[in-house]
């Protein structure tokens, strides 16, 4: 990227009004989302042709991709903030160190995953929660997953450091390019050629390395601010993984604990048969559906403050925070609105049984009264991140996703069983509510005057 390019695309994180940049880089997000997601639903709604064991599967294994995708965005979300921030400083050259760091330490961190999950197979998928009949499945298909996770990994931090960069819409076309090419695949590969769920396993390794591919070429031929090096990985030195990794940390703990929380809620579902999990697993996806376009739209609230922080213009990173709170609040609600409605038929779109719906839809019309809270705290804890506060991120991140879910779900599934584990993450929710604020008023309370340096320890 040339430097008359570069000083464009400076002005435009520095200049344009906060709403619009906001928007502008949240939409390439919100649409990979929503493919994505679209993804995950008609990938759901055709492994539930197979059965409501091969359904429950899905749920299952989608409890280890969390992990495989924690590691992902640890490495993208903390490369991504630090080489955001850099560029702010139009340090270009400390970018590309943090680029570099971030893509390797991702792609190790996935072919770990690949040779142990491949050593310990059997144990992995009962360890996450599958009953006798769900095994076979999970095992077919998590073993496609294990084969991919490499890609995974490292297109997961690739996303993200180009959506910190301003340059979200090539992030969109390669995961998209994935996506399309999955859902294509799981039709032909689960009923054309017969290959039922060992189908859905290999259309997604598949579509993860075309994905790979794509990104990959974009940051090797001059389309990034930010280019990739193996002698800048080799070369970064200790401390800057570390200081990728304590950034990214909350990523990790998030998405560690959402699989944790979903191993732990198979668990508990397993006594009440496949319909049970089948059912949750439903709603789990359904309800991340309408939030993931809330997601897409802090996503897009990110690079600003990061690359705002770094170029120490800090009312935008109010104004940005302002409007991506109020925004996303306004998608959940209409979203949760229509989901407590049409809980119903939503649920019998993915598996017509009677079963599977008595579960589903109590537990989609709960967390449909609970989900529009999150905005706020979500919202929050990406300014956190996105700005260094690595210590305040990951304790909010560790609220959120685990240290009121966990404890909700195992008490309240002892004392109200089935009807306990459907309350457990609306009752998480809430309660995460009030322990969000303070962090936010303590934040802005902190903040320097305009062009001031931040404090020796705002980046921890």
């Amino acid at each position: 990227m040339n430097a008359d390019t570069q000083s464009r695309q400076y002005a435009k994180m520095t200049d344009t009004p906060a709403p619009r940049l906001i928007m502008t880089l949240a939409a390439p997000s919100i649409i990979s989302m929503l493919v994505n997601n679209v993804y995950n639903l008609v990938d759901t709604a055709f492994v539930g042709r197979l059965g409501t064991s091969a359904s429950g599967a899905v749920g299952v294994v989608f409890g280890f991709m969390a992990i495989i995708q924690a590691f992902g965005f640890m490495f993208g979300q903390g490369s991504g903030s630090l080489l955001s921030r850099a560029l702010g400083r139009r340090d270009s050259e400390t970018a590309g160190v943090y680029a570099s760091a971030g893509y390797f330490g991702a792609t190790v961190c996935g072919a770990l995953i690949t040779a142990v999950g491949f050593l310990q197979l059997d144990r992995i998928v009962v360890l996450l929660g599958s009953t006798g009949t769900i095994a076979p499945y999970a095992k077919t298909y998590i073993s496609y997953i294990l084969a991919a996770a490499p890609c995974m990994t490292s297109s997961l931090a690739m996303n993200s450091m180009l959506r910190y960069e301003g340059r979200a819409m090539l992030g969109m076309a390669g995961l998209m390019s994935g996506v399309a090419l999955n859902i294509v695949g799981d039709y032909f590969f689960m009923f054309v050629f017969g290959m039922g769920i060992a189908g859905a396993g290999l259309s997604t390794a598949i579509s993860q390395i075309v994905s790979w591919a794509i990104l990959t070429a974009f940051f090797l031929t001059g389309r990034t601010q930010a280019r990739l090096s193996l002698k800048k990985a080799i070369h970064a030195g200790v401390k800057s993984y570390i200081n990728i990794i304590a950034t990214g940390l909350p990523s990790l703990l998030r998405q560690g604990l959402n699989s944790l929380t979903t191993v732990i809620l198979n668990k508990e579902c397993a006594p009440y048969g496949d319909a049970a999990v089948a059912g949750m697993s439903i709603t789990a996806r359904v309800i991340f559906f309408v939030f993931s376009v809330a997601l897409g739209v802090g996503q897009g609230f990110q690079p600003v403050a990061a690359f705002n922080y770094g170029a120490k213009k800090y009312s935008r990173i109010k104004q940005g925070y302002v409007f991506t709170s109020i925004a996303s609040e306004a998608i959940v609600i209409a979203g949760c609105a229509a989901l407590f409605i049409f809980a119903g038929g939503i649920v019998r779109v993915f598996r017509d049984d009677p079963a599977v719906t008595e579960v589903g839809v109590r537990a989609l019309r709960l967390q449909a009264l609970a989900f529009p809270l999150m905005p706020f705290c979500m919202t929050t804890e990406m300014l956190y991140q996105s700005t260094g506060k690595s210590r305040g991120a990951a304790f909010l991140s560790v609220i959120r996703s685990g240290l009121l879910f966990i404890p909700l779900l195992i008490i309240l599934a002892r004392f109200r069983g089935l009807a306990g584990i459907q309350e457990a993450q609306p009752v998480a929710v809430a309660l995460s509510l009030p322990v969000t604020v303070p962090f936010a008023m303590k934040f802005f309370r902190d903040l320097p005057a305009e062009g001031g340096d931040a404090s020796p320890t705002a980046d921890r």
